[in-house]
């Protein structure tokens, strides 16, 4: 599959590590860098099932700066953690899995009619001081969460773009997390769903390895700043671009599966 680089020019490299870095600042703070990663590797010529193996291996090592940085922070829910990790690689797997041999039409669909309930919840008021020590309901720990990641992972190995901004939004109203602590614990498990979902997609075959090493650190560094801001920022500037990607988001599936 690495041959494929022979056919993309400097220029495009270029503009896919500017993409990456975009990507991973939209991703660290609310998710949905997958609206970025995966369009541009199509326009650059990917086939569709190479586009989303690239944008897991991409992800997959650009989320961990952001995970450093909230972990460092504290912001972590670790309570959850244990539960929706293992949840979050095995819906991945099956999803990317799934995506080798069924139509996404479907679930594309139904993913675009739940969007704009999505922004609106994000708009609703919330409160900013719940204290991310807290003990969390043990029924909701034990099923609620691995349920909840597992059908989000499942979505985000069988499509992907927008996962981390389901994550979030779920935990936040779920668990009722902070939004910059449902953003801390949303990345670990992207990372397990990343995980389960680029093992697929390599054994299939659908990953350029070689193209992978310069878009990774640009969207380290992406990861980086991005989770840095949302630190300084704040739960407003969370709120600000998660509504932005799930827009963006609801705007590239009505077009993928209304429009195309």
């Amino acid at each position: 599959m690495d041959l494929f680089l022979n056919d993309l020019s400097l220029w495009i490299i270029g503009a896919l590590m500017l993409a990456a870095l975009a990507a991973g600042f939209i991703d660290s703070v609310a998710g949905g860098g997958g609206l970025i990663l995966v369009p541009s590797f199509i326009l650059a010529g990917l086939p569709p099932q190479v586009a989303l193996g690239q944008e897991k291996i991409v992800s997959t090592l650009g989320t961990i700066a952001a995970i450093r940085n909230f972990v460092q922070n504290r912001k972590v829910i670790w309570t959850a953690v244990a539960t929706g990790i293992p949840a979050g690689l095995i819906g991945a797997y099956a999803g990317a899995q799934a995506i080798l041999y069924f139509d996404p039409d479907t679930i594309g669909k139904i993913i675009l009619a739940m969007l704009p309930v999505g922004i609106l919840l994000s708009f609703l008021p919330k409160k900013e001081t719940i204290d991310a020590s807290q003990p969390v309901n043990a029924t909701v720990l034990l099923l609620g969460v691995p349920i909840v990641v597992f059908i989000i992972g499942f979505y985000d190995g069988f499509f992907g773009p927008g996962t981390g901004s389901f994550l979030i939004l779920a935990l936040h109203y779920m668990l009722r997390f902070d939004l910059v602590s449902a953003s801390a614990t949303s990345k670990l498990f992207n990372f397990s769903s990343n995980i389960g979902a680029l093992i697929a997609f390599m054994i299939s075959g659908n990953v350029l390895y070689l193209l992978a090493v310069p878009l990774v650190l640009m969207n380290l560094l992406g990861n980086h700043l991005g989770s840095a801001s949302a630190m300084k920022y704040g739960p407003g500037m969370v709120r600000k671009i998660l509504s932005l990607s799930l827009t963006l988001l609801m705007c590239s599936l009505g077009y993928k599966f209304l429009m195309a």
